[in-house]
């Protein structure tokens, strides 16, 4: 019994698109998409994660399939709260655990508000006390960047509702900008270039599905291609076309360009003396932006920086937010406390 009280904090990557759920002494115990499907007649939960990101788009009227956070930041405070409470039940099974000591991650733009709204959620959820760190700071803890050093470290990213790009010294954020484009606008951008080129209509798991075969953000010499399936909208059958890599890239144009000038941006805001160290060693890009084709050497084109793709990117965030619950004590300084004990 004494093992599972001190394995009982834990550390959750609260993702607009997944949430990862690490375990202290366990490593990343969960990770399934942000996604609830609730009964609308009842209110009550029927499915959460996996279960529930199946049935987006294939709902009858008196179910729905929603994700609760937008943004990176809390759109359904309930959804949140039920979602939370249901990934910490499937890490503990046991109901009578003492409640956790919880750290959840944030983007590093969001206002006090909204950061309430998550510390809520994670008391409601049934956390003893509840820890913020900033995503970027979180991302290069996990990307194993030397954050705790005097030399600059640079961070790039790109979730599935924000992209934070952050400069880090000394165990803290010099400049840091945390932009609402990232994978989501990417899909986005995708289903609306495929209703004006071709009138077909496609769903958000079809244009996410797109992304990851087709998608990429600088030409490369093999330009697969291949056929996507949708809805006619002039004569509102199903149709199949065919679509290259280069098409897709031209589609998703716009919000890479949005990524790279955030690049841009911070690195202007950079002091010299950290600027030149990034120059030394690089822009490191995690999070599951950074798996899209060819961003790598796009931004090495656009920035001229070395660039380097986290070892794994899906994980960073919530591995540097485990590495705060295994380290506790060191890591204080990065955690944004928060000085209420208990309810």
């Amino acid at each position: 019994m004494a093992n599972s009280i001190i394995g009982r904090d834990m550390a959750v990557d609260l993702g607009t698109a997944n949430t990862l759920v690490y375990v202290r002494r366990k490593g990343v115990v969960l990770d399934e998409p942000s996604v609830v499907a609730l009964n609308d007649t009842t209110g009550e939960v029927l499915a959460v994660g996996h279960e529930a990101k199946r049935m987006v788009g294939r709902t009858p009227d008196n179910i729905t399939a929603l994700r609760p956070l937008k943004d990176g930041v809390i759109a359904d405070f309930d959804a949140t709260e039920q979602m939370l409470r249901h990934f910490i039940q499937q890490v503990h099974r046991r109901r009578y655990f003492a409640k956790p000591r919880m750290v959840i991650c944030v983007p590093s733009g969001i206002t006090a508000v909204e950061q309430r709204a998550v510390k809520e959620a994670g008391y409601q959820a049934g956390a003893r006390r509840v820890y913020i760190v900033e995503e970027p700071m979180a991302a290069a803890i996990g990307a194993g960047l030397p954050v705790h050093q005097p030399t600059g470290n640079m961070v790039v990213d790109v979730g599935g509702g924000t992209t934070e790009v952050a400069v880090i010294s000394l165990g803290g954020i010099v400049t840091s900008l945390s932009i609402r484009t990232a994978g989501d606008e990417i899909d986005q951008a995708i289903v609306s270039w495929m209703k004006k080129e071709h009138s077909l209509m496609l769903g958000e798991r079809t244009a996410e599905e797109v992304k990851m075969t087709l998608g990429s953000a600088f030409p490369a010499t093999d330009e697969p291609v291949a056929e996507v399936r949708g809805r006619d909208l002039v004569s509102g059958l199903p149709r199949t076309i065919e679509v290259s890599a280069t098409q897709i890239r031209h589609a998703i144009e716009e919000p890479l360009h949005a990524i790279v000038d955030a690049v841009r941006v911070t690195l202007d805001q950079t002091p010299p003396e950290l600027a030149g160290d990034i120059m030394d060693r690089g822009i490191v890009l995690t999070g599951g932006g950074a798996m899209l084709r060819g961003l790598d050497e796009r931004l090495r084109h656009e920035t001229g920086m070395p660039v380097h793709v986290a070892e794994k990117p899906l994980l960073s965030v919530a591995l540097g937010a485990g590495r705060c619950v295994e380290e506790f004590e060191a890591l204080q300084q990065v955690l944004v406390a928060d000085n209420r004990r208990h309810r």
